[in-house]
């Protein structure tokens, strides 16, 4: 069957001929043949020259997803091979692989499917109908990969169960691909034991993103008192823990995160320094400042305030709030870990609010370092939703 053909109007499709992956609706002028939502069509520009393949789907408003920029490439088999084992030869070059992001979707120009690797586990998150259809040639792929560096996959679990999926008229999916096995994992990351559950765990189980951002705080926590928020499942906490802080506190809104951070913390024998309660972090931070509590480490990590660019506004100013309650608990030379987790929160943005807060509550930052996602995240230039951590430490001291 021959490929239908995607021709886009005059001046737009501007964001993939930078680099990007995506071909937005309002982008396309006519589609010519007969297709299915999921296939591969051919994309020409308004002029009739072809830009490559990519697969479509009418129900989104991210038209088509662009697989390969080759004229001559067919997305088959061989083609996924060789993105499966670039994706596998990047992270043996960038980071430890032992529980890493293994392909990062359209960062590894596999649009709409991530796969994560906790030890001899791999979890699959399938976002996009397209990509869906390769889903378990790549798992197969990977598979064979990482057989061919003496490493074997004992099992695979989906968890494709993200709201993203609505946009593209696909049900959410949670299960195993093959064999069942038991879906609670134990990992090491920088010296930290941890039980990942695949099954039930936020995401694929875990933040994989924020491993170096945690290792560069150990240096940091050292005999320190640490107040760690919006913990999860512990993970700064732990860390501070396992560099020889004095006294950790984590607090988390979900009892289910909190237990799973104190069964970790056990794990690591750390509970007579680590301890976990389950609280709301805004209300929380208040009383503690109102006691007169102060510590020589705060940790912000909240979640994502905001996943649209139209809910900025609002989320900026809980960026403000959050850090102005934060510092006000660090004392005078401790320090301050801030970070975002959303991609429409720009570094410029974050900075300035974070700016903000300080003059507010009348502290002064001394940046001792900025960072962003761990590198089996990678950035890709163009495509500005694979940029998505900002992360600061800085010393926070009173204005003299």
């Amino acid at each position: 069957m021959s490929e239908a053909i995607v021709t886009l109007k005059k001046g737009e499709g501007r964001s993939f001929k930078a680099g990007g992956l995506w071909i937005y609706d309002n982008e396309i002028d006519t589609i010519v043949g007969t297709f299915r939502n999921g296939d591969i069509v051919i994309v020409h520009d308004f002029d009739g020259y072809m830009l490559g393949r990519g697969f479509i789907n009418q129900n989104s408003k991210i038209r088509v997803r662009m697989m390969t920029r080759d004229k001559e490439q067919l997305v088959d088999k061989d083609f996924l091979k060789g993105r499966v084992q670039a994706a596998w030869n990047y992270r043996k070059d960038t980071v430890d692989t032992s529980s890493c992001r293994v392909i990062f979707g359209e960062a590894d120009f596999l649009p709409g499917i991530v796969v994560d690797k906790y030890e001899d586990v791999l979890v699959v998150e399938s976002l996009a109908l397209g990509i869906d259809r390769f889903k378990n040639t790549i798992v197969e792929l990977l598979k064979e990969c990482m057989a061919e560096d003496g490493i074997q996959i004992r099992g695979v679990y989906e968890r494709s169960d993200a709201k993203e999926r609505d946009k593209e008229g696909l049900p959410k999916v949670k299960g195993f691909i093959g064999e069942h096995f038991n879906t609670n994992i134990e990992i090491v990351e920088n010296g930290v034991h941890y039980m990942v559950d695949v099954e039930n765990g936020q995401k694929t189980g875990f933040f994989l993103d924020q491993k170096y951002n945690r290792l560069a705080m150990q240096r940091i926590c050292k005999g320190k008192k640490v107040l760690d928020c919006f913990t999860h499942m512990g993970t700064f906490a732990l860390n501070a823990g396992i560099a020889g802080a004095s006294e950790v506190t984590g607090l988390d809104i979900s009892e289910y995160a909190i237990e799973q951070a104190r069964r970790n913390a056990e794990l690591n024998h750390l509970q007579d320094t680590v301890h976990f309660r389950c609280a709301n972090v805004l209300d929380e931070l208040p009383k503690l400042a109102a006691e007169g509590e102060q510590y020589d480490v705060v940790i912000l990590d909240p979640p994502a305030f905001t996943k649209s660019r139209e809910a900025t506004k609002n989320a900026i100013k809980g960026y403000r709030e959050i850090n102005m309650k934060g510092m006000k608990l660090v004392k005078d030379g401790g320090y301050l870990a801030t970070c975002s987790c959303s991609h429409f929160m720009t570094q410029e943005l974050l900075a300035k609010t974070i700016k903000e807060a300080a003059k507010a509550t009348h502290k002064r930052l001394r940046q001792v370092e900025f960072r962003t996602q761990s590198p089996d995240h990678p950035i890709l230039w163009a495509a500005d939703e694979s940029y998505y951590l900002k992360f600061y430490i800085f010393q926070v001291v009173e204005e003299k």
